[in-house]
């Protein structure tokens, strides 16, 4: 039997985690879940491009990932999104939904999709 990789299986946890809250009502802890979720991931594509790793604080991940002229556009569309604040009426954009933020990310930097979201187009 194959197991998953440990960065794929804690991002799959937050997403299912964050997906329950949503659920209930929770979308400040769901936004939360999303970004933890991103963090995995550019943890494990840091560590395969050889990029010097900040931490796990996903968001300084995600700052890092924003500095590179080199990361993908699609990807630095999704970090901007993942780090934009949300509006007075504790909102994000229409359109912008964080966990497809962190499947695009994923699909991006590294080829792979993450369970229970759909797959993203570029």
């Amino acid at each position: 039997m194959n197991e998953k990789p440990a960065w794929k299986a804690a991002a799959e946890e937050e997403i299912r985690l964050g997906l329950e809250e949503r659920a209930r009502g929770m979308e400040g802890r769901a936004r939360v879940r999303a970004r933890r979720a991103a963090g995995h991931i550019l943890g494990e594509y840091f560590r395969r491009a050889g990029i010097p790793d900040p931490g796990p604080n996903a968001y300084k991940r995600l700052r890092v990932l924003l500095a590179r002229p080199d990361a993908p556009a699609e990807a630095r569309r999704a970090a901007h999104y993942l780090t934009m604040k949300v509006n007075l009426d504790l909102q994000l954009p229409p359109g912008v939904d964080l966990f497809t933020e962190a499947q695009r990310l994923c699909h991006s930097l590294l080829g792979e999709s993450l369970a229970p979201l759909p797959q993203v187009q570029p």
